[in-house]
């Protein structure tokens, strides 16, 4: 006849116990960060639709912007009274969804073109999109607008370069990021100051080339999805270990 003898419960078991109690300790802990992101993420997006539409700021003289506080003219308007150099135009190859403002998508261009402040200094300008057939009729130049221009843009941070981003295109000049200082070096640009920012034009009338307006804020917010599976682990870790437990306690059978 078989009798019940009772479990011993060493080191292995409570060190499995509290290796379980801290993991549901930490799942909760990084819910309870991904909410706080979620609520930091919004915060942030809704300051910059905000800041999109408000009333724009004068570009400072060249001599402020080193050390210039970038974020807080990032996703700003900001005017600036100059002249396009045009013969200077870089072509940054992009690709535009289907979900764009215009009316043109697809494979593509920016415009960016050297804009010289009656200050002094270079901005570099985005004119728009165009398509990529359309695009060497605008790497030449001759279709930008001359004589002095009083332009208002929203100002956006310089693009990273990768160690996947490929060299320019010098026969063709063509960029593959909006990077001021990738810009200026194509144009070879010396001896003034660049501005770390670039300038993105809004829309023009519909269907003209280069199509403005299409700056994009997308801001991943995934944060309430990665909150709901830490707190799911959470309530799934405390469950396996009940039914752990349950099974090195119950009576073993000699």
């Amino acid at each position: 006849m078989s009798v019940a003898t009772p479990r011993r419960f060493g080191f292995g078991f409570w060190s499995f116990v509290v290796l379980m109690l801290g993991l549901t300790t930490l799942w909760i802990g990084l819910g309870i960060w991904q909410i706080n992101r979620l609520a930091w993420k919004e915060g942030l997006i809704a300051e910059v639709d905000a800041r999109l539409t408000q009333l724009p700021y004068d570009l400072p003289p060249p001599d402020q912007w080193v050390g210039l506080d970038l974020d807080t003219y990032t996703y700003h308007p900001v005017r600036v009274t100059g002249q396009f150099l045009n013969d200077q135009t870089i072509l940054v190859f992009t690709s535009l969804s289907d979900d764009a403002k215009g009316k043109f998508t697809g494979p593509g261009y920016w415009v960016m073109v050297p804009f010289k402040p009656d200050a002094g200094g270079i901005v570099f300008v985005n004119r728009g999109f165009v398509p990529q057939a359309s695009g060497p009729s605008f790497a030449n130049g001759g279709a930008g607008p001359t004589g002095e221009q009083t332009i208002t843009g929203i100002a956006l941070a310089s693009e990273d370069v990768g160690s996947f981003t490929p060299a320019p295109d010098l026969a063709n000049h063509i960029e593959w990021v909006r990077n001021p200082d990738r810009l200026a070096a194509m144009d070879t640009i010396k001896d003034t100051p660049v501005l770390a920012l670039t300038l993105d034009l809004p829309a023009g009338a519909p269907g003209e080339l280069p199509q403005g307006g299409e700056t994009t804020v997308d801001f991943p917010n995934n944060h309430f999805g990665y909150a709901l599976t830490w707190f799911g682990f959470a309530l799934l870790t405390p469950g396996l270990l009940a039914f752990w437990i349950w099974r090195q306690v119950r009576p073993k059978r000699a």
